[in-house]
């Protein structure tokens, strides 16, 4: 049974609500239910048509008074996000405990932290050494290039030599390889100073320290 209004509704349960005011609360009363359709329209009714099942569905009163509300059923979008929201929580949980944990005090975290960027900036040293070692070696194999063809412009110039070539290639090679190398370590310089500086303001946050 579908009504368009609430004014039916209340026109077609009248009786049985007088009856029940007369009495006191029905127990048996049925259930009316409101709900929109696509157009935005606001039905009353008994039951529900199938379409409109999985939406937000309102039980109301003889009175029109809602007594209860159906949430509607999420989507899997939805239910990823509230899924995600609940990890993301428990790992802030479990971050604040390790912080409170494993420091005492602001000074501990920031000795730590200072020890593990100067590790860090020491590896950044090496490999920027090695990097200009590695140019060295480049520069001067394509200065000794120069003297074979095709790079040379005497006619009689004699043709490169495999192992000149495979020098060259090797030596490239090794920078782009150390170059890679160099710019990780920056970025985990970097995002270490992140992630310190996120655990020094958290833990002053939780220990209420300004």
């Amino acid at each position: 049974m579908r009504l368009k209004n609430l004014g039916m509704v209340l026109g077609a349960i009248w009786l049985v609500g007088v009856g029940a005011d007369a009495r006191g609360a029905d127990p048996n009363a049925r259930k009316l239910y409101k709900w929109v359709d696509e157009q935005g329209l606001t039905h009353y009714g008994d039951r529900i048509p199938p379409e409109y099942a999985s939406q937000e569905q309102h039980i109301v009163n003889s009175q029109g008074i809602e007594t209860a509300r159906i949430d509607a059923q999420k989507t899997p979008e939805q239910m990823a996000a509230e899924e995600q929201k609940r990890l993301d929580a428990e790992q802030a949980a479990r971050r604040d405990k390790n912080l409170l944990n494993t420091y005492g005090s602001v000074a501990e975290i920031e000795r730590l932290r200072d020890q593990r960027l100067a590790l860090v900036a020491d590896q950044i040293k090496v490999k920027g050494q090695f990097l200009e070692i590695l140019n060295g070696q480049l520069e001067k194999l394509r200065a000794s290039s120069m003297r074979f063809k095709p790079y040379s412009a005497d006619p009689k110039a004699p043709p490169m030599s495999d192992q000149v070539a495979e020098d060259l290639v090797r030596v490239h090679n090794d920078i782009h390889t150390q170059e890679d190398n160099l710019r990780e370590k920056r970025r985990e310089e970097s995002t270490m100073h992140k992630q310190f500086d996120s655990d020094v303001a958290r833990f002053k946050e939780l220990k209420g320290i300004h």
